[in-house]
């Protein structure tokens, strides 16, 4: 496995894997009509694309035939919006990979902090590297009500 740059060509699957990382991991820790909210349906490849071709860093873990097994997303302001990996890699050390990778950019951009809204398995991930909980939030998406986790990191 290696990490590298997002690919115009990752979108279509960086949109399944998030769609079945939010139905498979995430239906461990909601209900079904919160995963269902979450992630109706995978995106379109050009709806992904289009999100991520802000001024945002997108981190891809590739397998040794460049094929995407995960992905992270970190912003100019240290925000971590997207991360999430294929169900049949997760614990396998690719999110933390992911992790190192986007940590090690933020520091060289002089960023000194992160920060993330988590989902209930990424809590537990971003406490294990030194995250710390600032609050519960709950807010109504897709009309239903769906909690996550804000949370922040200091680099200095």
């Amino acid at each position: 496995m290696r990490i590298r740059g997002f690919k115009s060509t990752d979108a279509a699957i960086l949109a399944e894997i998030f769609h079945n990382a939010v139905h498979v991991i995430g239906g461990k820790d909601y209900t079904q009509s919160q995963i269902d909210a979450w992630s109706p349906a995978p995106v379109s490849a050009n709806a992904f694309h289009a999100r991520v071709s802000d001024t945002r860093s997108v981190f891809v873990a590739v397998d040794d035939n460049d094929k995407p097994l995960g992905f992270i997303e970190l912003e100019c302001d240290g925000h971590i919006d997207c991360f999430y990996c294929h169900p049949s890699f997760a614990g396998t050390g690719v999110g933390k990979a992911l992790y190192v990778q986007l940590e090690a950019a933020a520091l060289n951009a002089d960023l000194t902090h992160l920060y993330t809204e988590a989902s209930e398995a990424a809590l537990r991930f971003f406490l294990k590297v030194g995250f710390t909980l600032i609050k519960r939030q709950v807010f109504t998406y897709n009309g239903v009500e769906i909690h996550n986790y804000l949370m922040e990191k200091s680099l200095q």
